[in-house]
Parts: structure tokens; sequence; C-alpha cells
């Protein structure tokens, strides 16, 4: 058995044994030095697969949303999504590379990372790699995730609680700057009715800033969603431009439920069927309302200073 193999690449002479355990930057590498040292060390996890693989046809289609997906799968590409998803322990079904564009020690870290969780890891050249890629300048590694899913019951409403409903919003970055929001004030979920667009997306997964894995995120009907605020004792309060109450003369305590609307049509008809409190952000300027991502923003921190007194707690 050979212990230590010498690999010479662009005049270095690398131990094997050394290069397992201390990884080098690779920008001064060419493609093709690159792509011997990656899959000569991993060629026992990886399958080298083209663009006409089933694999990619995947890829493509959770990137369009063109076919169902019922294991709720989603792409995460790059250095920064691939490392969260090992901070929130994503289950990982493939894991895609492409050695020629592997430059930082973070990438080459990332790979050993995924190819002891994903449950299948290919290689693919640089023309199918930039046919799959969401970002032009992305670091030659792409993983297929499983999305967590949750239902109401995962949610457990504590004595000052807030739940944050999405009604019909259409825009993925909206929706991801929202959760983004709504990890920052700590909210205990967020509930979707009358869905426009997939958790899945690529753009709602990067401005949510990983807060789509790690925030308890339901798709639910109305009837489901009114049943369950009910039966917890929710107050629901509807964000309403015509409102007559401001937003921040509302007090926000015990449960509380805030409706956001879509940015087209506003709030579904069905939820002004409820006993709610409608509330209006000012506005004191030529525009007549905010988009939707700030408005929530706004009126998220104003409801978790109140309904959870955090700058008290934190005193």
């Amino acid at each position: 058995m050979i212990v230590n193999m010498v690999i010479t690449v662009n005049y270095y002479s690398i131990e094997k044994s050394d290069y397992v355990s201390n990884f080098f930057d690779l920008s001064n590498y060419t493609p093709e030095e690159k792509h011997k040292l990656i899959y000569e060390r991993y060629r026992s996890y990886f399958k080298l697969i083209s663009k006409k693989s089933p694999i990619i046809d995947k890829v493509i289609a959770l990137n369009n949303n063109s076919k169902p997906n019922p294991e709720k799968l989603a792409v995460i590409e790059g250095i920064w999504a691939l490392t969260l998803g090992i901070t929130h322990s994503l289950r990982i079904k493939h894991f895609i590379v492409c050695p020629e564009k592997i430059k930082s020690i973070e990438s080459q870290k990332l790979i050993e990372d995924y190819i002891n969780i994903s449950e299948s890891s290919y290689i693919v050249s640089e023309r199918t790699y930039d046919y799959i890629s969401e970002k032009g300048n992305s670091s030659g590694i792409t993983a297929v995730c499983y999305m967590p899913t949750h239902s109401l019951y995962d949610i457990h409403p504590r004595r000052n609680s807030i739940v944050l409903i999405l009604d019909g919003l259409e825009i993925p970055g909206n929706v991801g700057t929202i959760l983004r929001s709504c990890d920052a004030t700590d909210i205990d979920g967020v509930i979707i009715t009358n869905k426009k667009t997939r958790l899945n997306h690529p753009k709602l997964i990067r401005s949510s800033m990983g807060s789509c894995f790690t925030l308890p995120i339901i798709e639910s009907s109305y009837d489901e969603a009114i049943k369950w605020l009910n039966h917890n004792k929710y107050n629901v309060v509807l964000t309403d431009t015509d409102a007559p109450l401001s937003y921040y003369d509302f007090n926000y305590k015990n449960r509380i439920a805030i409706v956001i609307g879509s940015e087209k049509y506003g709030i579904s008809e069905e939820w002004y069927k409820t006993n709610y409190t409608g509330i209006s952000i000012p506005m004191l300027g030529y525009c007549d309302s905010l988009n939707v991502g700030i408005a929530a923003t706004i009126v998220l921190y104003e409801a978790t200073l109140k309904n959870k007194e955090l700058l008290l707690n934190r005193a």
C-alpha cells in the first residue's frame, strides 16, 4: 500500500497525506491541475456526469420551478449557502462540484464536509456547471438539499407570542427579506396562506440569509390558519394602509398574529371577516405605501419591543 503519494502540480510537490489535512489556495493553478488534484483525491466519492444527466435536469427544474417537487428539495450554491447548510444540519440529497472553479480553502473544506453527508456526489465540467449555476461568480460547489417541513403544531405559543401571516405574497425576494426580519425579531413562526411563491426559490433563500431553514414556516389554508389562531387565542392584526390606528399606537400584548398582504392586492377579503384590529404606517411624504418587506420589518420590531419587552429583558 502506498502511504505517501506525491502529486506534482504547478511546480509544487505535495504529499497527498499532507493535502488531506492541509488545504491551500488554488488560484494560481490551471483548470486541468485543479481537476486532477480534486478528482484524484475524491475519485471514490464522485461520479462524473454530463449536461444530459437526469441530475442536471433536476437542478434546472428546481431552479425554474418547472416540475412537481414532492420531496421539497432546494438548490443551494456557493460558499455562503453551503456553509449555512452545514451550520443548520440540512439533509443533502445531491452534491455537485466543478473542480476547475475551485480556488479557496473554504471551498475545499466544504467538499470534504459534503461528500460525507450527501446521498450522492458528482463532478461536472465548467460548461455544465455554468448551465446550472444561478450565480455568475459561484465557487464551483452546489448542493440539492431537503427543505425543513413544519406544521402548525410545531409552533409552541408563549404567553406573549407573535406569529406572522404572509397572505398571497408573490415576490420571492420580498418573502426572503421578511423571513430575515422574522428571525431578527425572534417571532414564534410564519404562516403562509394563499401561497403564490415557493420557499425553495433561490432568490428567497438568498434574501432570507438562511432564515428559511431555521424558522417554523407553515403553508396553510385560511380555514386551517384561523382555526389554529382562534384555538390558541391569538389577536389578529391586519396591516392596512387605510386603517385609522397607527402601528405604534397598538400595544401588541399577549398573543398576536400580524397579517401582511400581497404586494399588488393587499390582504385577502376572508381575513376581513375575522375579529381583527387594523393598523397602518403613517406616510408623511408623497408616496402612499412602503415596500412590503420594509413595512413588515417596521411593524415586527414595534410588536417585538412591546410584546416581549426586549429591551427590558436585555438590561
